[in-house]
C-alpha cells in the first residue's frame, strides 16, 4: 500500500476571488463529504478536467457509480478564474507534432474544435449559458520580434490541408480591437471568449443532473491505494475502485508528478465598465486576443463592457509549493496595468476593481499528461495544461475516461499518456534559482523588444533555457 499526502488548498476570500467568480456570486451547491462511502470512481477535483472526465464516463456508462470531491467549490481554481479565452490546438500544432507526430496532433486538434462545438451546441440548447462567443481568436505581434511567431504551427497545419487561421492586417486589427499596439497576426475564426466561472457552474449542474455525485468544501487529505482506494477527508473516508486526480498545480504534491511539472503565477485584472470607450474606439465584439511575447499577453471584452487583461508573472512555487500568496499579490496588478495602458492609452483613467493571481501547473512540453501513478494502475492523472484548457479539458476527459474504463481506443492510446516522453525537471532548488533567473531574463526581453530594442547576449541565452527547448 502507497500513501499519497495531499496539499491543502488555502481558499481565497470573497475579495480575492477572480471577477469571474464574484460576478456571478459563486456558492457551493453541494454538501461536503462525511461518513464511509463507495463509489466506482473517484474525482479528485471539481474543474474542468474533474468534470469533463465525470460526464465523459457517464456517457459511455451511465450506471458507473462516480463521486466528485472538490476541495473548495467547483470552478474555484484555474478554472474559475482564468483569462476566458476559447481557442483549440491549432495553435499548438508544432509543439503537438514534436510530442506525438503529425497525424495524431491533427487528430488532437480537430478534437478540440469538436469540443468548441460541444460547448456552441450547450450554450445554444439552454444547457449551460457561458456567456459564449465566437467572434475570433486573434494572435498578434506588437513588436518586431513577435513577428511570425505563429509560422511553425500554420507551417504544418497548412501541410494536413487544415486552414484554421485567417491573415490579419494593421487595419483589421485596430478596427476589431481599438487598439494600434499589435499591427500584424491571425485569427483563428472559430474561437473566442467565454464566462469561465458560468461554464464551470454549468457543468456542475450537469453532471448532477446526469447522476454524478459532488461533495464541495471537501479536502481530500490523504489517499491509500489498494483495491479498494481510500480517499480520507476530514470526516470521513471514500472508497473507489479507481481514483483520478484532476487537481491542477496541487498535483505537484505527487513526488511522481512534481519531477515533471512546475507551478507559476498568472495574474489578471479587469476594469470597472468601460463600454462607452469601447464603442468608440471600435471594439464592439467577443474576440480573444493575444500576443506574442514570451510572457503571454491576453485579454477581451466582456459583454459588460469591462476589459479583463492577463499575463504571467514568472512568480514559480518553491518546490510546487503554493499558499495564500498565489491568491493575491498586493501590487501584482502593476505590470498588467502598465500594458493596458500601453495597449489601450484610452483607458489610462479606468479604474481597476478587480485583480487576482493564481497557481498553474506546468509541464515542459506546455502540453498536458495523463496516465497512472507507478505502481497504483487504479490512480489515474491529468495535469499540465499550461494555462490552455477551456477547449483542451473536454479532450482530456475522453482521454481519463479511456483510461479509467480500461478501453483501447485512440485516447487511451495517444501520445500523451504517460510520462515517458516527458523531460523531468532539476532538483530543487536548482529548478527553484534557475527558473527565477530564466523567467527574469524573459520578462528584461520581453519589456525591450516590446519598444523593438535588443536583449544583450546574456539576457537572450537565458530567456531561451527554458524547460523542453
Amino acid at each position: 500500500m502507497t500513501v499519497f499526502s495531499l496539499w491543502q488548498p488555502t481558499a481565497a476570500p470573497d475579495t480575492d476571488r477572480s471577477f469571474w467568480l464574484q460576478d456571478i456570486r459563486a456558492r457551493p451547491a453541494t454538501p461536503p463529504f462525511s461518513g464511509d462511502h463507495g463509489c466506482d470512481v473517484a474525482i479528485v477535483g471539481g474543474g474542468f478536467t474533474g468534470l469533463w472526465t465525470a460526464l465523459r464516463l457517464k456517457e459511455q456508462n451511465p450506471d458507473l457509480k462516480v463521486t466528485i470531491l472538490e476541495a473548495d467549490q467547483c470552478g474555484a481554481g484555474a478554472s474559475g478564474r482564468n483569462g476566458g479565452q476559447v481557442h483549440t490546438w491549432f495553435a499548438e500544432m508544432d509543439l503537438l507534432t514534436h510530442l506525438v507526430g503529425e497525424s495524431e496532433a491533427m487528430e488532437l486538434c480537430r478534437a478540440t474544435a469538436d469540443a468548441v462545438e460541444e460547448l456552441a451546441g450547450l450554450q445554444a440548447s439552454g444547457a449551460i449559458d457561458m456567456d459564449l462567443r465566437l467572434d475570433g481568436w486573434m494572435w498578434t505581434a506588437s513588436s518586431t520580434a513577435q513577428e511570425g511567431a505563429w509560422n511553425g504551427a500554420l507551417a504544418l497545419c497548412g501541410k494536413a490541408g487544415e486552414d484554421s487561421f485567417l491573415p490579419l492586417t494593421a487595419d483589421e486589427i485596430r478596427k476589431r480591437t481599438g487598439s494600434k499596439a499589435s499591427y500584424t497576426g491571425v485569427v483563428e475564426p472559430r474561437a473566442g471568449t467565454v464566462h469561465p466561472a458560468k461554464l464551470a457552474t454549468g457543468l456542475r449542474t450537469l453532471a448532477l443532473a446526469r447522476g454524478v455525485v459532488i461533495h464541495e468544501g471537501s479536502p481530500v487529505l490523504r489517499i491509500e491505494s489498494g483495491q479498494p482506494c481510500k480517499l480520507h477527508c476530514a470526516t470521513g473516508v471514500l472508497r473507489a475502485g479507481k481514483v483520478v486526480l484532476a487537481t491542477n498545480a496541487w498535483a505537484s504534491a505527487i513526488p511522481e508528478l512534481r519531477r515533471y511539472m512546475y507551478v507559476v503565477e498568472s495574474q489578471i485584472i479587469a476594469t470597472e465598465p468601460v463600454g462607452a470607450t469601447l464603442d468608440r474606439i471600435g471594439w464592439t465584439g467577443g474576440e480573444a486576443i493575444c500576443d506574442a511575447q514570451s510572457n503571454v499577453l491576453y485579454y477581451q471584452r466582456t459583454p459588460g463592457g469591462r476589459v479583463i487583461f492577463g499575463r504571467g508573472s514568472g512568480l514559480i512555487a518553491y518546490g510546487g509549493r503554493f499558499g495564500a500568496t498565489f491568491n493575491r499579490r498586493p501590487g501584482g496588478a502593476a505590470d498588467n496595468v502598465r500594458e493596458l495602458r500601453r495597449v489601450y492609452p484610452e483607458l489610462a483613467g479606468a479604474r481597476i476593481e478587480y485583480d487576482w493571481t493564481g497557481p498553474i501547473d506546468c509541464m515542459a512540453e506546455h502540453l498536458p499528461v495523463f496516465g497512472t501513478l507507478s505502481g497504483c494502475p487504479n490512480i489515474f492523472f491529468g495535469v499540465g495544461y499550461n494555462g490552455t484548457g477551456i477547449a483542451q479539458t473536454p479532450v482530456g476527459g475522453r482521454i481519463l475516461a479511456s483510461l479509467v474504463l480500461g478501453r483501447d481506443d485512440r485516447w487511451s492510446r495517444s501520445g500523451l499518456v504517460g510520462l515517458k516522453r516527458r523531460t523531468a525537471l532539476p532538483p530543487e532548488p536548482i529548478r527553484y534559482l534557475g527558473g527565477r533567473t530564466v523567467r527574469h531574463a524573459i520578462r528584461i526581453r520581453n519589456d525591450l523588444e516590446i519598444q523593438n530594442r535588443r536583449a544583450g547576449p546574456l539576457v537572450r541565452w537565458l530567456s531561451e533555457m527554458t524547460p523542453g527547448r
